[in-house]
C-alpha cells in the first residue's frame, strides 16, 4: 500500500493513505543502511494482522530532501519575514531563497505582521519603510504577500499561490510562521510564542515537523517545521551560486570571461547591471557574502 508519511515521532511514522491514516515503524534493514524516512516521503507500508503498527517496507525516491529539519518532497517555499518585531534581516532571507533556488522549489514571500504598519507612529514609519524595500527588492523575482494574522489579510492570496504543492515555511524565529500556518489550517493549532523584550526576536515553538493537508481535493499541503534558520547552503559551489540568484543569473552569461564571478573582473555584466540599478546592492552583498563562506570553507 502506497502512501505519505505525514509525521513522525519517537521512532513511529504515521503514514497517510487515502483517508486513513497509520501508525507505522520502519524495516529493520533501513536502520543497517543508515537510512531513515522522511516527513514528506512517499512510501510502501505492509499492514500487519493483529498488530496495532504497520511496517514502512520501501520509501519513493524523493526530488529533494532536507537535513535541518529532516523533510522531503518540497515543492513550494513560503518564506517568511516580518514587517517588524523582528525587523527583516535581507542575508537571512537570501540564504532561504537560495536553498530553495538550489532545491528547484517554486518561491513565495511572505511578509507577515504588516499589521505593525498600522501601530504606534515611530514604529508606523519604520514599518511601512520595512515592508516598501522588501517589496522594492523582491517582487522582481518571486510572488510577495503582505498578511496579517489578526484580520486574516493576504491568507487567502498565499493558498492560491501554493494550490496543489506540498509547501513549507521558513523563517526566522519570532516571524509569525505558527501564525500563518494556523490561519492556513486552524486544526493544526501550532503553538505561537512571544516575542524576547529583551532581543526582540521570537522563540522556537515547533517541536517536530508535521505535514497538514489545507484542500484534500486539490492536494494542497503544508509542512510545519522547527525551522530552516541551522541549514547549511553551502553545499552550492563558487560556480553554482550565481545560478541561484536570478537577476545574476540573467546578465552573468554576457561577461567577458566565461568563469567570471562578479566581484572584479573586467567587462563584467553583472557589475555594469549592478551600476545600472537592475541589481539590487542588498541581494549583490549576499552574493558576496555567500561566495566568501563558500571560498573558505573549502579550505578546510
Amino acid at each position: 500500500m502506497r502512501g505519505l508519511i505525514v509525521k513522525g515521532i519517537a521512532g513511529f511514522y504515521y503514514v497517510k493513505s487515502g483517508e486513513s491514516v497509520y501508525r507505522c515503524k520502519a524495516r529493520g534493514v533501513f536502520k543497517q543502511r543508515d537510512i531513515k524516512p522522511a516527513v514528506g516521503d512517499e512510501v510502501i507500508i505492509e499492514i500487519i494482522p493483529d498488530n496495532e503498527d504497520s511496517l514502512i517496507t520501501e520509501i519513493i525516491t524523493p526530488r529533494n530532501k532536507f537535513i535541518r529539519p529532516f523533510i522531503a518532497n518540497v515543492d513550494c517555499f513560503v518564506i517568511v519575514t516580518a514587517a517588524a518585531e523582528p525587523w527583516p534581516v535581507m542575508p537571512v532571507i537570501d540564504r532561504l531563497l537560495v536553498m530553495a533556488e538550489k532545491n528547484h522549489t517554486d518561491i513565495v514571500l511572505c511578509i507577515n505582521k504588516c499589521d505593525l504598519v498600522r501601530g504606534e507612529k515611530n514604529k508606523n514609519r519604520r514599518a511601512a519603510e520595512s515592508v516598501r524595500l522588501l517589496r522594492e527588492i523582491y517582487e522582481p523575482l518571486y510572488p510577495v504577500v503582505c498578511t496579517d494574522c489578526r484580520s486574516g489579510a493576504g491568507i487567502d492570496e498565499i493558498k492560491t499561490l501554493i494550490r496543489g504543492k506540498k509547501a513549507a515555511l521558513a523563517g526566522p524565529s519570532g516571524v509569525g510562521k505558527s501564525s500563518v500556518l494556523n490561519r492556513l489550517i486552524p486544526e493544526a493549532e501550532a503553538e505561537t510564542g512571544n516575542i524576547s523584550e529583551k532581543s526582540k526576536r521570537g522563540k522556537h515553538t515547533t517541536r517536530h515537523s508535521e505535514l497538514f493537508t489545507i484542500d484534500e481535493s486539490e492536494g494542497t499541503m503544508i509542512f510545519d517545521t522547527p525551522g530552516f534558520t541551522s541549514f547549511d547552503i553551502l553545499e552550492a559551489d563558487e560556480e553554482e551560486l550565481q545560478h541561484l540568484y536570478p537577476e545574476i543569473d540573467r546578465y552573468s552569461g554576457s561577461c567577458r570571461y566565461k568563469n567570471c564571478r562578479h566581484i572584479a573582473e573586467p567587462e563584467c555584466s553583472v557589475l555594469r547591471a549592478l551600476e545600472e540599478d537592475k541589481i539590487s546592492i542588498s541581494r549583490y552583498e549576499s552574493y558576496k557574502q555567500q561566495l566568501n563562506e563558500i571560498k573558505k570553507s573549502r579550505q578546510y
